[in-house]
């Protein structure tokens, strides 16, 4: 439970500010969402497993050297010349 004191010289904007930083630092907002509703078990496992995967295909992308070299192709397709 977030719990803020305030001073007797505090306004009452700068006091709501450092609630809303408490709650989002204690991260309670998060978590009553994940109370919510109730998922299977079934269903939490590949959910975790969707987010790992999507998680390391975000990493994947970031770690790709952005082409530009001789080997960028620009739209042709690698192999063999034609002619």
């Amino acid at each position: 439970m977030a719990f803020i004191s305030i001073g007797s010289n505090e306004s009452i904007e700068s006091a709501l500010r450092r609630f809303k930083r408490k709650v989002i630092s204690e991260e309670i907002i998060k978590d009553l969402k994940k109370h919510a509703h109730f998922i299977p078990p079934g269903q939490k496992a590949k959910l975790k497993s969707a987010n790992a995967r999507k998680r390391n295909r975000r990493r994947f992308r970031q770690q790709r050297p952005m082409g530009g070299g001789m080997n960028s192709g620009a739209g042709r397709p690698s192999g063999p010349s034609s002619r």
